[in-house]
């Protein structure tokens, strides 16, 4: 039998974070677009969210869905900017705040589990070779992206 290819990995790998993403998020109204947002306004604090549809790649049509739904189950708010009168910030809500400190907890020691699997002499090789694999697809992503016509009518 012929060994998995390196993409064959990483695919897998991916498809176990989102099994274990759909498990933490049943029966809850989270999603990984939502979290998504969520983290961005964790790490970055508040937002536009034009800023938000920036960082997060997705189009200002979206991204107001997912703040609309956000918003609803209560961890952001939307507040007038302080400097634009035109323009509103989503922030997070203590809820919102809560959620993503428990969140960066469990990040951590789920981190912590699969450094533990590594043997220590190779986990700076691992995190050298994680670093280029995801420089090379983010590279390879933009030349495809680069390499398509953009057509404003689609």
């Amino acid at each position: 039998m012929p060994e998995p290819l390196l993409l064959d990995r990483l695919l897998l790998v991916s498809e176990l974070f989102q099994r274990d993403m759909a498990r933490a998020f049943a029966g809850t109204p989270l999603s990984p677009a939502r979290m998504a947002v969520l983290w961005t306004l964790h790490h970055d604090g508040p937002s536009t969210q034009q800023a938000l549809a920036s960082a997060l790649g997705v189009s200002p049509r979206n991204i107001t869905g997912l703040v609309d739904a956000l918003e609803e189950s209560g961890h952001v708010n939307r507040v007038s900017h302080p400097t634009d009168r035109r323009a509103h910030l989503v922030e997070l809500t203590e809820a919102g705040t809560e959620l993503m400190r428990t969140t960066a907890r469990e990040h951590a020691h789920l981190s912590a589990a699969l450094s533990a699997a590594v043997d220590p002499a190779d986990r700076e090789t691992l995190d050298r070779a994680l670093d280029a694999v995801t420089a090379r697809l983010r590279q390879l992503i933009e030349e495809q992206r680069e390499e398509v016509p953009h057509d404003p009518h689609r």
